[in-house]
């Protein structure tokens, strides 16, 4: 096998995690870096420092990791490297909002690189609610613990956990406040979904294989679908959801980042910049909704009582932590086009929903039908090729064709060739968050949005927000029950196009 053109290089750094005691730190973050060093690929030098208002000891934050390790880990402890892991972890409490807290972070911090012999790197990590950010990267540039972009002197980066904001207005307040502290070479925008593998590959299917990329297009692809299904509910997270919903949470990051390497042209080459410069360009040529058009493109949808895997759940609006009488969509269902010469009217369907029959996301591109005429004596009626990019949970490739069944007559039927990462490569994948931290580590912006990508995603989404937040005239909500795949309105979306939802 290859080495990679250009492997990441970590740096010896400490990882400040504001929310160090918060659920993303112990279910993604903690177990990430862990399961880097297992791998041999943390640096050989490093610490990792959470701050939050929970007041910890370090041994406190230190069982807590192990706990969370021996949970959420995709690699069990191991007792030879666990005790040097847990020296290197660390806790200071304190408030956002308290300028004295800064000072006790910096004296923390520079304590722990003075006595691991740290070179003065810092990753600042900000699992914090939108509405702190602010005040975070304030606090930090008052206490003096960003130093500017240079490639000589010790690097501060910041990276910033979505959402980036509830609307365009915001995300720009967000951008800016984080722009007067951190240089955008220093700022990495995450979103996990831009961490797994399969979604990498991407790039290598298009643009590695050249039986793909001629035909990627309007004369061969009849459209496209990008689903991403979940099984489970809100569970604790309602009162975000509350605020936030299904098309702010997964649409406006996850699944336009989605389309956007489905839809993106050949970059120039594989740098940062210039994989970015081509997704901001297929945002950018979204077809935007004039506000009568919202209700027959975009279908909005919440869950029921009904019954996931054989149990029984209660609907959305029967939620701990939910209005009972709540708007709030946890559904949506979108036609999209993308307007430029590659993609001219060819349909992208979008769906995302909770409490669907089953938890998975893929993305299927579906061929225009070869033509009947050779076959037209016979009823059989062919089926499209369909390409099918599973990200989760079964990382693979699939495509579907047609065949002749054995036999002395003609007789057509699709078969399917089906690649899985498990079986072919012998290992499991990293989770998205270890890619996106060493990427981090490495100084690799490439799967971290810029910007320009977060605001145009915000300008396309906030008018079917605002046509939903209309007194008068907004599309309705629809219903489904839970274990279904969602309200009869999605499945009218793609019937009046003469096409139905790939069943997953």
């Amino acid at each position: 096998m290859s080495e990679p053109t250009h492997p990441l290089v970590p740096q010896p750094c400490t990882l400040v995690i504001f929310g160090g005691s918060g659920d993303l730190a112990r279910r993604k973050l903690i177990p990430a870096v862990y399961n880097l060093l297992l791998d041999g690929i943390l640096p050989p030098n490093y610490a990792i420092l959470g701050n939050g208002r929970t007041p910890l000891s370090d041994a406190d934050f230190r069982q807590t990791a192990r706990e969370a390790i021996a949970k959420y880990s995709r690699q069990k402890i191991s007792e030879k490297v666990w005790p040097d892991f847990e020296r290197r972890l660390f806790f200071v409490a304190g408030s956002l909002q308290d300028p004295k807290a800064y000072k006790a972070l910096r004296q923390r911090l520079e304590q722990i690189e003075t006595d691991l012999k740290l070179p003065g790197n810092r990753i600042f990590y900000l699992a914090i609610p939108p509405t702190s950010i602010a005040d975070a990267v304030e606090g930090l540039r008052s206490a003096g613990l960003v130093q500017p972009p240079s490639s000589e002197g010790p690097f501060s980066r910041v990276i910033v956990e979505k959402p980036i904001g509830r609307d365009l207005d915001s995300a720009r307040k967000i951008n800016e406040a984080v722009s007067r502290v951190f240089d955008e070479s220093q700022i990495f925008r995450i979103d996990h979904y831009l961490g797994k593998e399969t979604v990498q590959n991407l790039l290598v299917l298009r643009f590695a294989n050249s039986i793909f990329e001629p035909i990627w297009n309007y004369k061969f692809i009849d459209h496209v679908q990008i689903t991403v299904a979940e099984a489970e509910g809100v569970g604790t997270r309602a009162t975000y959801y509350e605020e936030a919903g299904t098309l702010r949470d997964m649409v406006q990051n996850h699944m336009l980042q989605l389309l956007c390497l489905v839809a993106m042209e050949p970059p120039t080459d594989l740098g940062a910049d210039s994989i970015r410069d081509e997704k901001v360009k297929v945002v950018r040529s979204l077809r935007r909704y004039a506000p009568q058009q919202v209700g027959t493109y975009v279908v909005r949808g919440q869950y029921t009582a009904g019954a996931v895997s054989g149990k029984p759940v209660v609907g959305y609006r029967e939620e701990e932590k939910v209005n009972p009488n709540s708007e709030t969509e946890t559904y949506v269902a979108l036609r999209m086009l993308v307007d430029n010469w590659r993609w001219s009217d060819v349909p992208i369907y979008v769906r995302v929903g909770k409490r669907l029959p089953k938890s998975a996301t893929e993305i299927s591109v579906h061929f225009k039908r070869a033509p009947m005429v050779l076959f037209n004596r016979d009823s059989t009626a062919l089926d499209q090729n369909v390409l099918v990019i599973r990200i989760q949970p079964d990382e693979g490739i699939s495509l579907r064709m047609m065949a002749k069944i054995p036999g002395t007559s003609l007789r057509i039927e699709p078969v399917k060739m089906d690649f899985h990462y498990g079986t072919s490569f012998g290992k499991a994948s990293p989770e998205a968050y270890e890619r996106l931290l060493l990427d981090a580590m490495s100084g690799d912006p490439t799967l971290f949005a810029r910007r320009d990508e977060v605001e145009e995603a915000w300008a396309f989404i906030d008018p079917i927000e605002h046509a939903w937040s209309q007194k008068e005239n907004a599309p309705p909500l629809s219903f489904y029950p839970a274990g279904s795949w969602g309200p009869e309105e999605a499945d009218e979306l793609l019937a009046n196009d003469g096409r139905t939802w790939r069943r997953l």
